[in-house]
């Protein structure tokens, strides 16, 4: 059976929190290696040949085998409107649940499918129905609960002894996510597996994209984008900064937000009844067909208004990006608002804060850039540089030693104005780290952005040798923590940076810290995979409803 599977990167914005969801701003947002993955085949051809004769529509089956009731049916049908999927009972199951995410993201793309392919040709792609299989690595989900069923610790090494997609053991509703953009991937993963399925861009739109960002990337990848940005969006009610779909779709970047009015003409209408679509002409088919999209005029990766900036950005050679789930949450978008009417009400105080904290936002990207052009200049004095300074504290890495090469203290000074610019110590007369400034945003909106326990945390984390940053990812808030760690060659597993931040974790009290195996993805974004490749993923695929 013809099958395609796509996944999907999940997210942390390191900087820019707030800011992206102005287009005047811009955002570092790392893509993680945590990843989202859709497989689509098409059904048993003996049973969809049963199901014509019988006059039954076709069907898709959808499944998210890591959840209690997480199974879906759909009946496709076409008409005078154009494309219709509705859902309906499915009697192997005893669940009668929805799930609005997958259903927009069903609707949407075979209407765009439509589009660029004509009826005839879609219904051709469609004739067997479709079997998808939905499922999300460990880290987008807390997995306290697996651990403490098997008496384990709260440690990377628990966690690397859980099978692949552990099973949650509560319905979809009831999961305690970990903040890595888990519905943005999702959606991401089904938009693109679906377009690539059945025809609507070619199967190599994931390919050959070694630089990273929109300019380079295909048209398939940047329709992918644009159509995974609307479903999600429609999907959540409201056209939010889109970031976490960007890093889905292009990887780690620096990113500036599209204008939300490239949306709002399609916001209007957030059920899943169907779309009433513009006829195509023949000739247009046969033009997409021939050079690709565009396919609805709003959605097409050829629409001028789609303004958002991606640009390439990666984490410095032998750092690591370490995260932790802190067991205590936030509501993000009550956070969002509050500092949104903040802004509004105190314009002129706002915008000051928000042009300063911008600027060393910047200076940060530029200075983590500046570090990997470094390694390519001098790998040798690079590699030496980093497994000095881990070895000691950040307050350290500027005194002066006579022994060192010019060229060793200058990557030494480079990574110190990373951490400066992170976070300036504690007893810094001048405050312009990107910590301090958000934590006067949050006294100022009264939103707990850096929460006084977090504060402590990261500062006792940050504290320890070969610790370069860290802060709250996004809007900030209880969820989780980041810190950006050196990583040398031929060290003693003992003596990493990263083994001390998790001994730190185990042992502090106050808070319940429990870290997650994902780091840094250097992939660029969505791509398509072999099962077989996937530990675990294959059996899933595999298993009978």
């Amino acid at each position: 059976m013809s099958s395609t599977i796509a996944s999907s990167p999940g997210k942390v914005l390191l900087a820019g929190g707030y800011l992206v969801l102005d287009p005047v701003y811009s955002g570092v947002v790392v893509s993680t290696s945590a990843r989202f993955y859709t497989a689509v085949k098409d059904l048993d051809e003996a049973e969809t040949i049963a199901r014509a004769r019988a006059g039954r529509p076709v069907q898709i089956r959808v499944r998210s085998p890591q959840f209690v009731d997480a199974t879906w049916l759909y009946f496709v049908s076409f008409d005078v409107d154009g494309v219709r999927v509705e859902q309906v009972a499915d009697n192997a199951s005893t669940s009668s649940s929805k799930n609005k995410f997958v259903h927009l993201a069903l609707q949407r793309t075979l209407a765009l499918a439509h589009q660029v392919l004509g009826e005839g040709t879609l219904q051709n792609k469609l004739a067997y129905g479709l079997d998808i299989t939905i499922v999300g690595d460990n880290d987008f989900y807390s997995q306290r609960a697996q651990l403490a069923s098997k008496n384990l610790p709260p440690t990377l090494a628990s966690l690397a002894q859980l099978p692949p997609f552990s099973t949650t053991g509560v319905r979809l509703p009831e999961v305690h996510k970990t903040g890595l953009g888990s519905s943005a991937a999702l959606i991401t993963s089904l938009v693109s597996s679906l377009l690539v399925h059945v025809g609507a861009i070619p199967r190599d739109s994931f390919e050959n994209d070694t630089e990273g960002g929109k300019e380079t990337a295909s048209a398939g990848r940047r329709l992918a984008h644009n159509l995974a940005q609307y479903v999600h969006c429609l999907a959540q009610g409201k056209v939010g900064s889109g970031f976490d779909v960007s890093a889905a779709v292009f990887g780690s970047q620096i990113y500036t937000r599209f204008d939300p009015a490239v949306l709002q003409p399609l916001m209007a209408d957030d059920s899943v009844s169907p779309i009433r679509l513009t006829p195509v002409e023949p000739k247009l088919i046969q033009h997409v067909q021939a050079t690709g999209p565009p396919p609805l005029p709003h959605i097409s990766h050829e629409n001028p208004a789609w303004d958002y900036r991606v640009e390439p950005f990666r984490l410095p050679p032998l750092t690591r990006l370490m995260l932790a789930d802190v067991d205590a949450g936030s509501d993000t978008p009550s956070l969002v608002g509050k500092v949104l009417k903040w802004r509004k009400e105190d314009s002129v105080t706002a915008n000051a804060l928000w042009d300063a904290l911008n600027n060393v936002n910047r200076a940060l990207s530029a200075a983590l850039l500046k570090l990997a052009k470094m390694y390519e200049q001098n790998t040798a004095a690079y590699v030496k540089a980093v497994k000095y300074l881990s070895t000691l504290q950040t307050v350290q890495w500027l005194a002066i030693n006579p022994n060192l090469a010019p060229a060793d203290q200058e990557i030494m000074e480079a990574f110190a104005e990373v951490h400066q610019l992170s976070e300036a110590s504690v007893l810094a007369i001048s405050r312009v780290d990107i910590r301090a400034k958000m934590r006067e945003m949050g006294n100022l909106s009264g939103v707990p952005i850096e929460p006084p326990e977090q504060t402590k945390l990261l500062d006792g984390c940050v504290a320890g040798a070969g610790v370069i940053g860290g802060g709250v990812p996004g809007a900030g808030g209880y969820d989780a923590i980041w810190l950006l760690v050196l990583d040398p060659l031929n060290c003693p597993p003992a003596e990493l940076p990263s083994s001390r931040v998790e001994r730190a974790w185990t042992n502090w009290k106050g808070l319940d810290v429990s870290p997650l195996s994902a780091s840094e993805s250097v992939a660029k974004g969505v791509r398509l995979e072999e099962a077989a490749q996937v530990p675990g993923l294959q059996a899933l695929i595999d298993a009978p409803w």
